[in-house]
């Protein structure tokens, strides 16, 4: 069997940054599982892991646009220091999650500190990044009727959302 379209596929992997450094592995834990052809993954990545076989091992470099994106200068947001905790030790790069009015966490990083705001980046952490990935794909089977409904793989106990 080969990774293509309503195939569940598990693959183990290691993310590298163009500097070299390692931001994600599946090391030392579960594969990662998902649904092939239902953006569920960048982009570059599952179209470079099209046609392989459970045991094939390859090098994947996914440029920004087929990944993260680039970095959107509209991504940047000044917002009031009154937003946070009287308390909050504010720090630059600090990871924290603003809520929008519909109740939904929206994940930002500090990327500059004023005097009464802060800069806040609202970009995915690898926006503008250059990723590369050491890939070994370790499972493929048929998504189920009800994986294909959802577009997306369910666990080993059943439907999770």
């Amino acid at each position: 069997m080969k990774v293509g379209k309503n195939k569940a596929v598990g693959i183990d992997y290691t993310l590298y940054l163009d500097d070299g450094s390692i931001a994600d592995t599946t090391q030392d834990s579960e594969p990662l599982y998902f649904l092939f052809g239902y953006d569920n993954i960048i982009p570059g990545l599952e179209k470079a892991l099209e046609g392989l076989s459970v045991g094939d091992k390859k090098t994947v470099e996914v440029e920004p646009e087929d990944a993260y994106g680039d970095i959107n200068p509209d991504g940047f947001q000044e917002i009031p220091k009154t937003v946070f905790p009287e308390d909050a030790e504010i720090e630059l790069g600090m990871p924290f999650a603003l809520m929008d009015e519909d109740n939904n966490y929206i994940p930002a990083t500090i990327y500059e500190i004023e005097e009464n705001h802060v800069l806040v980046d609202l970009n995915h952490p690898l926006a503008g990044e250059k990723l590369r990935f050491e890939v070994e794909v370790v499972d493929i089977k048929e998504a189920s009727e009800e994986e294909l409904a959802h577009g997306h793989i369910h666990g080993p106990d059943g439907h999770h959302h």
